[in-house]
């Protein structure tokens, strides 16, 4: 005989133990699983170990998904300030980095054990370092490792991070029931270069303020040049929207006004063009790129439209990835579990009556600073006020 509750919750992570506080607080009987030793692994690695829980500039069009509009019923009614009251209420501190972006004053460790106190307030039945086994459906009901439920709720996560225990399951799970995913792949990841890009990566551990493009998506950040390629926060923002064979377009220059080495040619000719380039960029990088523009010399040696058009390509460089570093170094994996298939009021599967989808196993993908866990936390509300 099994053991019944009213909803088993597959994943321990930001948004299954949410969803499972919140659902055993209005009353039901929920069972909260996870092959991990531990929950909450991806929570106490985030932010630098302080925890990005969210961003104060939360809005759908900063989140991808092959239907931009699904996100909005449930970021609509749980917001970044309904989060901050929970932290608040439990005593956390917490301050805005930059950019809307808000982190533990402490320890990500602190997120972990709010989540896992609202659980135990919400008698929740915990069940971790076990493999859940198979699932299967039968008679109106869910079973899972020895339990069963008329409701059983995916969130398990992407594959991104797999020394985390990151995998598959969900859109495995998701097929075995009929509902169709979206092609899965690295988010908010380094993007690596080759051929004849080769020469940036000897500026490894340099980094510059640009602004990162790739199509119409564009991100005022820093990029950070390593052994690989690129990182920082621009290009972690721009490779969501890429795909392979796409340049990721690059302005070194998004604080200079335009004409700006003429102008400053005529402050300074004898100034030398890497000196004038190190003011607003690493020496180590405007030397490089000097070079290859070939004007690494003194601004009065070169005539306007040789400066002028070494400034377009100064705010139009082009760097051509030849692929990403993977699910082993993404933060996050764009697609998932087709929208389509999902109620964005409630999370629940339109056509397998009881089975939920929530956080990153569904296709949408938040922005990089808390973005995601904004997602994990509103999805998971949507999902435990349906249970």
């Amino acid at each position: 005989m099994s053991d019944q509750y009213d909803a088993i919750i597959l994943g321990a992570g930001a948004a299954g133990m949410f969803c499972a506080a919140l659902a055993g607080q209005r009353g039901k009987r929920v069972l909260l699983l996870d092959h991990n030793a531990e929950p909450g692994r991806k929570i106490l690695i985030s932010g630098g170990g302080r925890c990005n829980f969210t961003n104060l500039n939360t809005v759908p069009e900063r989140f991808l998904s092959a239907n931009p509009h699904f996100a909005k019923s449930a970021l609509s009614r749980f917001t970044p300030q309904d989060f901050i009251a929970l932290i608040e209420a439990y005593g956390i501190a917490w301050h805005e980095k930059t950019l809307g972006q808000l982190f533990c004053d402490g320890s990500a460790r602190q997120v972990v054990d709010l989540l896992l106190a609202k659980c135990a307030k919400g008698g929740v039945t915990l069940q971790f370092g076990a493999d859940a086994g198979p699932v299967e459906h039968r008679g109106g009901l869910f079973h899972v490792a020895g339990a069963s439920a008329p409701a059983l709720v995916i969130a398990t996560g992407g594959p991104s991070i797999p020394k985390l225990g990151a995998s598959g399951l969900a859109y495995d799970l998701a097929r075995q029931f009929g509902l169709k995913v979206v092609e899965p792949r690295p988010a908010l990841v380094p993007l690596t270069l080759g051929g004849d890009e080769v020469l940036f990566r000897e500026l490894s551990g340099v980094s510059a303020p640009v602004l990162a493009k790739c199509g119409k998506a564009a991100f005022a950040e820093a990029a950070l040049f390593t052994h690989r390629g690129l990182s920082g926060p621009a290009i972690l923002q721009v490779s969501s929207y890429w795909r392979r064979g796409e340049p990721v377009g690059i302005d070194f220059l998004p604080a200079q006004p335009a004409g700006w080495l003429s102008a400053a040619k005529r402050a300074a000719p004898r100034q030398l063009v890497r000196k004038l380039l190190a003011e607003t960029l690493s020496e180590r990088l405007a030397t490089v790129l000097t070079e290859r523009l070939g004007i690494d010399g003194e601004l009065g040696q070169f005539g306007d439209k040789a400066l002028g058009a070494a400034e377009a390509a100064l705010r139009g460089w082009q760097f051509h990835p030849n692929g990403s570093e993977g699910f082993a170094k993404a933060e996050v994996t764009v697609g998932g579990i087709s929208t389509a298939e999902l109620s964005s009021q409630t999370m629940a599967a339109r056509r397998v009556p009881g089975l939920y989808a929530i956080g990153e196993a569904v296709d949408v993908t938040g922005w990089l600073g808390g973005y995601n866990f904004q997602w994990a936390w509103a999805s998971a509300a949507a999902a435990a006020s349906s249970l």
